[in-house]
């Protein structure tokens, strides 16, 4: 209406002016027109006096776009924490149209009751949105790089050096003597004193080996041995640090994602999804342990590459007569370092030079199963905001983190709330992830066949899709949690759980619960995971034990004695104190009070709150079916 006022054409002469009109005139139409333009040609004083109008309406427009812009500044909880713009979001509200205001309130009072509802976008804005993202060099708030920041904290100004395998850290002695009696910690010190104790567990190895031709009754001597390593140099550390944070928690966003990775050929390719899908890429850091088959080592640590020095998993080749699977282990060469491969790809290298990734690296012959790997990892943390712990063979949905951090955000126990769940598979074959309805975990068994029996977790009933927030669940899967990084202070990870594939998950619900954390199912499946037959013939863990310690099932008979530990601490009534003692394996429970369940809620509460219960007659934890967790009654 202002265009067409200022070019003359009055909304008064006609009343229907704002309503698109047909193509055709009328005669009397035309004439007026024409009359209208051979005035402004004489005259020129209606012309000017219009183009003044223009003029002033097109500086009007601008200032009422600067100011909707301010407005929406305003709204941006970047902008809001500084006292500048706030006076200046205070004076454009004095100055601002009525209905701006009133439009930004109400869709900010939409976005806090809607949270799962998308914002509406053009289609030229999807098509933005679905280019490849390829993010422009690292930069931090203030706009230095991520390198340049990272460099500012004292803890993480000398980056560990990633290459070459097991590098030397200067000054390693003097960096452990600080992070224990000094509390200075640094990552560089971290690192060093896990490659100590991996390199006294390694020579502990080579003398075992030396000293027998078979594993087989020697269990306890092995046992002994590790808890007295781990006692030493774990231990200690975690004792130095215990009931506070090793380093201050940074309030940035950031996140770490923990990946152990046992001779994993898909760790290069998880990273690149990791940082390829991130919003924020620049707020990730990754922490990565690797336990490969490097080579043969020699007794002085001398690494031998050439020729085929390690093994396969186990392979199935074939059927026997009598239609059994046939099986065989073959030589094979070294393991990809996928620490390697991602840092020597063109778009990914900053990520590795800028300090964005830290690495552990493990012999394969000192690998001691997923919850001691897990325990490396978590001190590879450097004060990220969150936490992210998963397996390093996985997909990842577009803007994962942003979506996850959104997610935890509006849990009804935040910030003391984790998300977890089993996200679905994918193959070799098919890398492709669709944000699919996440699902709870609901239920647990506990399988008598396996070798050492003890509860595991199962899924239940998954989401519809319109539920407002995510709900609560009794269990956390040991393969995908995301929380904020405090639950390292008030439930840290176990050091005193070597040799172990069951058991992790049960023990850290329990902690987490009953230290006044609650568990929640994220709606959406932002991950995917592949899940691996034994039919792949990939290596497992439990094959190095048998070789390390010459006898077949190895792990499984340290394992038997280990797993008490779990048991013991998650009630089996089989794996009371006064037993384990009767059996002599009290080493088992080192250090067990620093590691136990909380003092927020009990045992007993816990029990009721996931439909459990003892079973005295045969030792055992029985699950029963868990109705509210199926139905999502509990925010």
């Amino acid at each position: 209406l202002l265009l067409r006022f200022a070019l003359g054409v009055h909304p008064s002469s006609n009343p229907s002016s704002t309503i698109m009109q047909p193509t055709h005139r009328k005669p009397q139409q035309q004439a007026t027109r024409k009359l209208r333009r051979k005035r402004g040609t004489k005259g020129g004083g209606s012309l000017g006096s219009g183009l003044y109008t223009l003029i002033a309406v097109i500086v009007g427009f601008t200032l009422l776009a600067v100011l909707g812009l301010l407005l929406e500044l305003g709204r941006s909880d970047d902008v809001q924490e500084h006292p500048r713009w706030a006076n200046v979001q205070e004076k454009v509200r004095q100055l601002a149209p009525q209905s701006l205001l009133r439009k930004g309130a109400a869709a900010a009072s939409s976005a806090q009751h809607e949270p799962n509802t998308p914002p509406t976008t053009t289609a030229a804005q999807k098509d933005e949105e679905d280019e490849p993202q390829n993010p422009d060099p690292v930069q931090g708030n203030d706009g230095a790089t991520a390198s340049t920041n990272i460099q500012q904290l004292p803890h993480l100004k000398d980056p560990v050096p990633l290459l070459p395998i097991f590098s030397d850290i200067p000054n390693a002695p003097q960096l452990v003597d600080d992070l224990l009696q000094h509390h200075k910690p640094t990552m560089a010190g971290i690192v060093s004193l896990m490659q100590t104790f991996v390199a006294k567990l390694h020579e502990a190895n080579v003398a075992f080996g030396a000293k027998y031709q078979h594993g087989a009754g020697h269990g306890m001597e092995i046992i002994q041995t590790f808890f007295d390593l781990a006692k030493q140099y774990l231990g200690s550390f975690d004792a130095a640090y215990r009931g506070q944070s090793i380093f201050p928690v940074r309030e940035d966003g950031s996140i770490y994602l923990s990946l152990a990775a046992y001779r994993e050929h898909l760790l290069a390719e998880t990273m690149v999804y990791a940082f390829t899908a991130a919003k924020h890429p620049e707020k990730l850091f990754i922490g990565a342990v690797v336990q490969n088959c490097f080579g043969k080592v020699y007794p002085n640590g001398t690494i031998d590459a050439s020729g085929t020095p390690c093994k396969t998993g186990v392979q199935v080749v074939g059927k026997t007569a009598n239609g059994q699977p046939q099986t065989k282990i073959s030589d094979a060469p070294i393991d990809t370092n996928g620490i390697q491969e991602f840092c020597a790809k063109p778009d990914f290298q900053k990520y590795c030079d800028n300090g964005q990734v830290r690495v552990l690296y493990v012999h394969e012959t000192e690998s001691l199963g997923p919850a001691m790997a897990r325990y490396y990892a978590s001190k590879l943390w450097g004060g990220e905001t969150y936490f992210m712990q998963c397996d390093s063979h996985l997909l990842f949905a577009k803007h994962w983190d942003e979506k996850y951090r959104q997610e935890i955000e509006i849990t009804s126990n935040y910030p003391k709330s984790v998300l977890s769940s089993y996200p679905p598979g994918f193959s070799e074959q098919n890398h492709a992830i669709r944000e699919s309805s996440g699902a709870r975990l609901c239920s647990c068994d506990t399988l008598p066949q396996d070798p050492n029996p003890i509860v595991r977790i199962n899924t239940g009933i998954g989401y519809r899709g319109n539920e407002p927030r995510p709900t609560q669940i009794p269990y956390i899967a040991a393969g995908f949690f995301f929380a904020r990084a405090e639950f390292l202070t008030d439930w840290p990870f176990d050091p005193y759980m070597p040799w172990l594939f069951m058991g992790e998950e049960i023990a850290l619900s329990m902690r987490a619960w009953t230290n006044g954390w609650n568990i929640y199912a994220p709606r959406k499946n932002l991950i995917a995971h592949q899940y691996r037959p034994g039919r792949l013939g990939l290596p497992k863990f439990w094959e190095t034990a048998s070789r390390v310690y010459k006898g077949p099932g190895m792990n499984n008979i340290l394992q038997h004695k280990v797993i008490k530990r779990t048991k013991h601490m998650v009630g089996y009534p089989d794996s009371s104190l006064d037993k384990i003692q009767q059996e002599g394996i009290e080493v088992v429970l080192t250090d067990i009070e620093h590691y136990g369940l909380g003092k927020e809620r009990t045992w007993q509460e816990y029990l009721d709150f996931a439909f459990m219960s003892i079973d005295e007659e045969h030792d055992i934890i029985v699950c029963h079916r868990n109705s509210w967790c199926n139905k999502g009654e509990r925010d």
